[in-house]
């Protein structure tokens, strides 16, 4: 079976069930400090604002810029940041508030894989301590059992069982990274937020990890937010793409969709700037973006692309844009279809 079928029938079946995990109008604000007392002078609104249903068996692609805040969303949803308004739900109970003393069953079914996979590991210790210590942290398996756990861990990802006694920096980048994942996996989790996981490695590399996380959903059942900058890699494991701004999720929808024919300007301004096979085959009209982006500090009024927008009329300047509500969503007062 395909990739584009099996994420085809994966967004069919999330329309059916009820979300993994919820973000219900959610601000993560990060304090300004300024002067000898570092007195809070303002705030970055990483995330302001964002409503967002992950189904489960799905991935749900999340783009954009860099410093746009797609990292906190992901952050945010682990309770690895505080909320600074809104609600967050895990299988259908609320964890906004939860201590960490609530959370730490919790951090069993919610992991996270890093963009650096080799800062993500303690240079110290061997990868079979490595593997071990959230398995004891959890207490998961027996010291009995433990060893063999880490076997079949490493065997998983696709490496040999003699790895458990080699350190992080005896690897290459691929390898680190797929001890990440091992190392993500070692607690059984049920939704796995992917910050970047590729974005540092070689491309012939980056489609190795990305067919080993799709063997890996496939075979136990996972959910992923996948966190990514390159529409490549997105298009390619992700069954929805959510594009993000400034904060804000613009556009939301399927991904074959939202790459054939997008929404949003920005959203097409993202796929006119990614790179194409022969020139030939970009048949559709640039989208001209002009200008900085606004300073996630004091974002402008109304929709907050209007300032690099070549479509932005009054209405744009005043009044903020919703996302409508349809399957294919877009937060834009003049859409592009």
């Amino acid at each position: 079976m395909t990739t584009e079928v099996v994420n085809q029938e994966s967004a069919h079946n999330a329309h059916h069930a009820l979300p993994i995990a919820r973000l219900d109008n959610v601000r993560t604000y990060y304090p300004i400090r300024r002067g000898v007392f570092s007195r809070t002078a303002g705030y970055v609104r990483a995330v302001d604002g964002v409503t967002l249903n992950i189904y489960p068996g799905e991935t749900l692609g999340l783009v954009g810029e860099s410093g746009c805040g797609k990292s906190s969303i992901g952050r945010t949803l682990l309770r690895l940041e505080d909320v600074h308004e809104g609600r967050i739900w895990f299988e259908q109970e609320e964890i906004t508030h939860f201590s960490e003393r609530r959370m730490k069953p919790l951090r069993t079914q919610m992991q996270l894989i890093f963009q650096d996979p080799y800062a993500s590991l303690n240079p110290r210790q061997r990868v079979g301590e490595l593997l071990a210590e959230p398995l004891r942290a959890h207490r998961l398996s027996v010291n009995a059992e433990i060893a063999a756990e880490v076997d079949r861990l490493l065997e998983l990802v696709g490496l040999p069982r003699s790895s458990k006694d080699r350190f992080p920096h005896e690897f290459s980048g691929g390898q680190r990274q797929r001890i990440g994942i091992a190392r993500a996996l070692s607690v059984q989790p049920k939704l796995i937020v992917c910050d970047e996981p590729v974005s540092a490695l070689d491309v012939s590399i980056q489609a190795q990890i990305l067919n080993l996380l799709q063997d890996l959903q496939k075979e136990l059942g996972l959910t992923y937010l996948f966190i990514a900058h390159g529409l490549g890699a997105v298009k390619y494991i992700s069954t929805r793409i959510a594009v993000m701004y400034l904060g804000q999720i613009v556009e939301l929808g399927d991904k074959n969709r939202l790459f054939d024919s997008p929404r949003h300007p920005y959203t097409k301004l993202l796929l006119d700037a990614n790179p194409v096979s022969h020139p030939r085959l970009r048949v559709r009209e640039k989208v001209v973006l002009d200008g900085e982006a606004p300073n996630p500090a004091s974002p402008p009024r109304g929709c907050r692309f209007h300032t690099r927008c070549p479509y932005a009329q009054a209405k744009c300047r005043e009044q903020e844009p919703q996302l409508d509500g349809s399957i294919h969503a877009a937060a834009c007062h003049y859409p592009l279809w």
